[in-house]
């Protein structure tokens, strides 16, 4: 294995021999000396930018390390946009003074200035980089990491992990991406500090996975339990997993049926990494071999503080020596033996003057055969009229009774189960069912995107087929839509882009695609949607060509048809 080297010296290009590969992409590898020319065009770039903070945002995670390194070197902080959704831009770009990558204005590399720029030693204690979480109330949190920081967790991880990645070509696949933080540790920073090559793969579904692990050569897979809970059983695992080192997983505790469903077919115990963007790495574990109790890295001490939270100190955290406890609470095994987590203590709320536990609710309801997975989120539409919307993933018994009950037998029964919990004042008034949870690129269920399903963009979709790559759903367009204001006044119509807008949504919900569409074709709006009408949506998703086809239509005839274009397979 390659010497370890300090994040602060990874693109001087005396940290590795000029031939070393840093990635292998494309069909190409690319060696150090290159990358860091690239480091020096884009430090060349960001030099000329007025001001300290530049935004990034790339798909390819090669050209992110460069920019990010880049930005150091030039005296500049990164800030990482989490997505390039309306609601994230909007609430990024007035915060920096320029941006790379795919971003609204993006500057370009000076390669013409590359060589006058020679990079020094970074300083671990003023460089830096912001990445955003979601907040409590859906709104981005801003969190600041400094390098020394990031340099600490990644001593950590290959103190613990570094066996596990000690192969000569190693590749790192990846279902998560480098924009947040966990995709950063593995993807980009641990790669570079240990010489190996940078995660340059980004797989989104599990066929493609299949396709990159029956590849010739060692790979580690970085992952996320909403990848890992849905692997279908009828791929050839057997064939691909031939070559795995091993299976990451963060962003929350993976169900202990996905853990030993995916050790099951990729014959390995997932390696989950327990902590936060704002307190990095916390523990670890294995389930096969260390059940549910959590083990802390190296350098992270843990105790229990008298909230029965846990508490942590570490030099993940902005002052090493300070205790911070978290809102996990926990109980302390034997003697060595670490802890196990016992739910989050952060999710009492006020409904009409009761307190409520957001937490409790959930998990009386996971308790129902109909229901897969819960997130309670608390609605406040006027704030003094606060009131809790559940969101529901149905189980297929789930979506059985909701076609033959109803919605409103369907939400008594449901609310049954929560009335020795929950005052009758406080029980959530407002159901969203989905095939899944809405997911980002990390695989996790943001605040936002849960409080987006109970927005009156679209109706609520009653689903009455659901399958792997067929699905129809019922939308009853009611007059108060927030898509019919201003189509037209006096005769609302619902407009195609929003009609566009249902489709990649339904398409989201059904088969858990990202909404990542290149463009539109053969599309046909026939006749207009009015309000009143009830629509059906028929979609079908075709992987293997990268498009979701879709129509609409009603007791009037077609609406709309067409279909949605992801990659460039599609005839």
């Amino acid at each position: 294995m390659n010497t370890f080297t300090a994040l602060s010296e990874v693109a001087l290009p005396q940290a590795r021999a000029a031939a070393h590969e840093v990635a292998a992409t494309g069909g190409r590898t690319l060696q150090h000396a290159d990358w860091v020319r690239a480091v020096q065009a884009w430090c060349a770039a960001f030099q000329k930018v007025q001001g300290t903070e530049v935004g990034l945002y790339f798909d390819d995670p090669l050209a992110f390390a460069a920019a990010l390194w880049g930005a150091w070197h030039a005296g500049k902080t990164p800030v990482l946009a989490s997505d390039l959704q309306p609601h994230t831009l909007a609430h990024l770009l007035p915060q920096v003074q320029a941006c790379a990558g795919l971003l609204p204005g993006a500057i370009g590399p000076d390669d013409a200035g590359a060589g006058a720029v020679s990079p020094q030693p970074l300083s671990l204690r003023t460089a830096q980089v912001v990445l955003f979480t979601s907040g409590s109330t859906g709104v981005p949190e801003r969190i600041a990491k400094y390098l020394s920081q990031l340099d600490a967790e990644v001593h950590a991880l290959q103190a613990v992990f570094g066996p596990m990645a000690d192969a000569p070509a190693l590749r790192t696949l990846a279902t998560v991406s480098h924009q947040h933080i966990y995709g950063l540790l593995f993807r980009v920073l641990w790669p570079l500090a240990a010489g190996r090559r940078l995660g340059t793969e980004f797989l989104r579904y599990p066929e493609e996975l299949v396709a990159q692990l029956a590849q010739p050569g060692p790979a580690l897979l970085v992952s996320s339990p909403a990848m890992l809970s849905r692997l279908p059983q009828q791929l050839d695992w057997a064939a691909a997993s031939q070559g795995l080192r091993g299976i990451f997983s963060s962003g929350g505790p993976l169900p202990p049926e996905a853990s030993a469903h995916a050790l099951a077919l990729l014959g390995h115990s997932t390696t989950e990494v327990f902590g936060s963007s704002e307190t990095g790495g916390i523990a670890w574990r294995r389930r096969a071999e260390q059940g549910d109790a959590w083990q802390p890295l190296p350098g992270v001490e843990v105790r229990l503080a008298d909230s029965g939270c846990l508490s942590v100190r570490s030099g993940h955290l902005p002052d090493a020596t300070a205790w911070w406890e978290t809102a996990d609470r926990a109980l302390p095994q034997k003697a060595g033996a670490g802890f196990v987590l016992q739910g989050r203590a952060d999710r009492i709320v006020k409904i009409a003057e009761k307190r409520v536990s957001l937490t409790a609710m959930e998990n009386a309801l996971l308790a129902s055969d109909w229901v897969a997975a819960a997130r309670a989120v608390v609605l406040e539409s006027p704030p003094a009229a606060a009131r809790v919307g559940m969101v529901l993933e149905l189980s297929d018994a789930g979506w059985q009774a909701l076609q033959q009950q109803g919605r409103r037998q369907m939400g008594a029964a449901l609310r049954a189960l929560l009335v020795p919990l929950v005052d009758r004042v406080a029980l959530p008034r407002s159901w969203r069912y989905v095939a899944r949870l809405p997911q980002n690129a990390q695989g996790k269920t943001t605040q936002h995107d849960l409080l987006a399903l109970f927005r009156p963009l679209m109706p609520q979709p009653e689903w009455t087929e659901r399958g792997e790559h067929q699905a129809t759903a019922t939308l009853l367009v009611d007059a108060g839509l927030r898509v019919l204001e201003g189509h037209f006044p006096g005769a609302p119509i619902v407009p195609g882009v929003a009609q566009l807008h249902w489709v990649v949504t339904l398409g989201q919900q059904a088969f858990g695609i990202p909404a990542a569409f290149l463009r539109a074709e053969v599309v046909k709006f026939q006749q207009p949607i009015l309000p009143g009408a009830s629509v059906q949506v028929q979609l079908q998703w075709v992987p293997d060509k990268g498009y979701l086809q879709f129509a609409l239509t009603s007791s009037r005839g077609p609406h709309a048809s067409g279909r949605l274009v992801q990659g460039e397979g599609a005839a």
